[in-house]
């Protein structure tokens, strides 16, 4: 059997390697199989670092230009310039605690988000040569984040939205995500249009819950942004239904592998 990272890899232009992991290539065992390079989520720190080896093989990098957030789900994006590269890994962890969207324009370094059901989305701008990446769990969604990536990256660059390209990746469907009313509550509050995003299945159960469409939320917000419709792909890739091939915390539980969705500049 090969060690050898399977990815799913996306178009997203020329100079841009964008991607998610798949389960599938690495050295994690159980619940983490095959491959996990979160070291957040309870596998071994020696399959982690030899997944990590693995995958900047695979691109082309030094494991040094690895840069992974801790994410809580929030909203602060953070900016990987040189100078990060030069911090020391205390530092770094301590740049990157809190951080749920990493952008950066500098070329053969992979940045990027873990996820196992909520999603993640790459923002590229081929203007510019800068891109990033964003994870987007219900709560970031309710907060915005994908908007924040955005309007992060015409700061920071000048990104002008109209010419960005973004994809989807791997989350959980509509069918599978199933939400208290709380849940829906919090994003009819944050201004979400509910007939377009929910869903109250008729069920002959007592107590039928609502689902809501995380990919859908995250697609309107990118077109409100200003980038075309044209331009965001969406993986459709449900991790619940397929948690063979990719984590899904719902299926496997929080003690399990994460998805790595990121890109490298070239």
């Amino acid at each position: 059997m090969s060690n050898v990272p399977v990815l799913l890899t996306y178009d997203l232009g020329e100079r841009i390697t964008a991607f998610s992991t798949t389960r599938h290539g690495g050295v994690s065992q159980g619940s983490y199989g095959e491959f996990n390079i979160n070291e957040y989520c309870g596998d071994a720190p020696e399959a982690i670092r030899e997944n990590r080896r693995l995958l900047c093989d695979r691109l082309g990098i030094e494991p040094s230009r690895l840069v992974l957030p801790h994410q809580v789900h929030g909203r602060v994006v953070r900016k990987i310039d040189e100078d990060f590269l030069l911090l020391t890994e205390e530092e770094r962890q301590q740049a990157l605690e809190g951080v749920d969207a990493v952008m950066t324009d500098v070329k053969k370094v992979c940045v990027g988000v873990s996820t196992a059901d909520c999603i993640p989305i790459i923002i590229y701008d081929a203007e510019h040569q800068a891109a990033c990446a964003v994870h987007a769990g219900w709560r970031g969604t309710v907060q915005r984040i994908a908007q924040c990536g955005v309007e992060a990256l015409a700061d920071t660059y000048g990104s002008r939205p109209g010419v960005l390209r973004a994809v989807i990746g791997p989350g959980i469907s509509l069918d599978a995500f199933e939400v208290g009313d709380e849940v829906y509550q919090a994003f009819a509050d944050a201004g979400f249009c509910m007939e377009h995003i929910a869903r109250h299945p008729s069920s002959t159960t007592q107590h039928p819950k609502w689902h809501i469409d995380l990919w859908e939320c995250n697609r309107q917000q990118l077109l409100d942004c200003g980038i075309p419709a044209g331009l965001v792909q969406v993986a459709g890739i449900c991790t619940y239904q397929q948690c063979d091939d990719f984590f899904s915390a719902r299926r496997l539980s929080i003690n399990s592998g994460r998805i790595f969705t990121g890109f490298v500049l070239g």
